[in-house]
């Protein structure tokens, strides 16, 4: 069976017998601004969806030095939050006319080279980037070429681009003051194991509440790359080594996840026993019995951010500004984990 011939913008202009300009300008929505009859713009729209048409992306691009793709690089799209963000993202740059390429970094610098080398090999408009280190280079030499981009949830050591975080130190002094207003005075955190600028804000919000109260500091550092039955393990081991704690924030929703099948698993209650606060937000922990409390990122005002951002930076003119640095407040969304029902009547 023969192929189907691939319809092209001549073959259109031939059979309509009109020119090739006027195919392209009816297609590129500028009929009226070139006088383009109504009616004449209707026959080509007509012919073009009767033989559906498709038009080249890559001679389009080639022609207009754009290909209105986005790419999106996150530590796991897989993770709530990032699968949130991506989600809201994707349907707000949509209305924008882009597409969008996602691409999970697994926090590993060797594969986020790569990633960032095919987007540039797919001529990609801009870049969203939550990126781990290690890349410092590459996101330098993109800067330097006036690439559009945007850093979201974390900045990068020595980069001046433009940027858009949620205050995590804030977040984490919020919780950590919380539950000392509840009377505990064990409060342990997780967190993990790096030197990565949201990870390090978060644990000087939680050290900084324990200082002001002349409180000690229990912090478990939890390897990136260990699988999850042994974050678990590691975890109960830790919990169990310290049984006069009392209270525990983690510092990112799959720890926080991680951390309640370990409490299960040792049959600690909660609030009872150890009460509970994660950074992050999602079903689970609204859903958990008892519903956890957590230090919530504004996910709608982050991601207007972003983009709004990025399309300032895509519509440029190409003169220097300097980069946009925003800094959004979290907010912490109490529930039943840190209130203890023998402490709440006085607290």
């Amino acid at each position: 069976m023969a192929l189907k011939k691939r319809i092209l913008i001549h073959d259109i202009a031939r059979h309509l017998e009109v020119s090739i300009a006027t195919v392209s300008l009816v297609l590129n929505g500028k009929a009226q601004e070139s006088r383009i009859s109504a009616a004449l713009a209707q026959r080509v729209l007509s012919y073009v969806e009767e033989v559906g048409y498709k038009p080249n992306q890559l001679a389009k691009s080639l022609r207009t030095g754009k290909t209105h793709t986005i790419g999106l690089v996150v530590e796991d799209i897989t993770n709530p939050f990032f699968a949130a963000v991506a989600g809201l993202i994707e349907r707000k740059i949509l209305a924008q006319g882009y597409r969008i390429l996602y691409c999970s970094t697994n926090n590993d610098p060797v594969k986020t080279r790569d990633q960032l080398a095919l987007f540039e090999e797919q001529h990609v408009d801009g870049y969203i980037l939550a990126l781990p280190g290690g890349v410092e280079a590459e996101i330098q030499a993109l800067v330097r070429r006036g690439k559009p981009l945007v850093l979201f949830d974390r900045s990068l050591p020595g980069i001046q681009a433009n940027t858009v975080v949620v205050d995590g130190a804030a977040g984490m002094y919020a919780g950590t003051q919380h539950l000392l207003a509840q009377g505990f005075r064990s409060v342990a955190l997780v967190t993990l194991q790096t030197s990565q600028a949201h990870m390090v804000a978060r644990r000087q919000g939680y050290s900084q509440a324990l200082q002001e109260q002349y409180l000690p500091e229990l912090v478990l550092e939890i390897d990136y790359e260990q699988a999850p039955e042994a974050i678990i393990e590691r975890m109960q081991a830790f919990f169990q080594e310290h049984a006069t704690c009392d209270a525990v924030l983690f510092t990112t929703n799959y720890l926080g996840v991680h951390g309640l099948e370990a409490l299960r698993n040792l049959n600690r209650r909660i609030p009872e026993q150890l009460a509970v606060v994660c950074f992050d937000d999602n079903d689970l922990f609204r859903l958990y019995s008892p519903p956890i409390t957590v230090v919530a990122q504004p996910l709608e005002a982050l991601t207007e951010s972003v983009i709004s951002t990025l399309l300032t930076a895509l519509t440029g003119s190409g003169e220097f500004s300097p980069p946009t640095q925003l800094q959004l407040a979290p907010n912490l969304v109490v529930r039943q984990s840190t209130i203890h029902p023998l402490r709440a009547g006085s607290s």
